[in-house]
């Protein structure tokens, strides 16, 4: 998973796996979800980032370590 700012658009992109992207669709208004062919979730777009959260933290829990096989 990557967390990708965009300054000029003011838009954080969660970019949640390597799959392309074939679709998109506005959930609601300012956030965007892409779709695989599949029609699995393979991106979120937030855009208006900086004025709805604080983007100068980042914080994770509970995330398994990367040695850690996921079911």
């Amino acid at each position: 998973m990557k967390l990708q700012y965009y300054p000029e658009t003011d838009s954080l992109y969660i970019d949640l796996n390597a799959r392309p992207s074939a679709d998109s669709r506005e959930i609601t208004d300012g956030l965007v979800a892409d779709f695989d062919a599949e029609g699995r979730i393979v991106g979120l777009d937030i855009q208006n980032a900086s004025k709805i959260m604080d983007l100068r933290v980042l914080e994770t829990e509970s995330l398994p370590s990367p040695k850690t096989r996921l079911a």
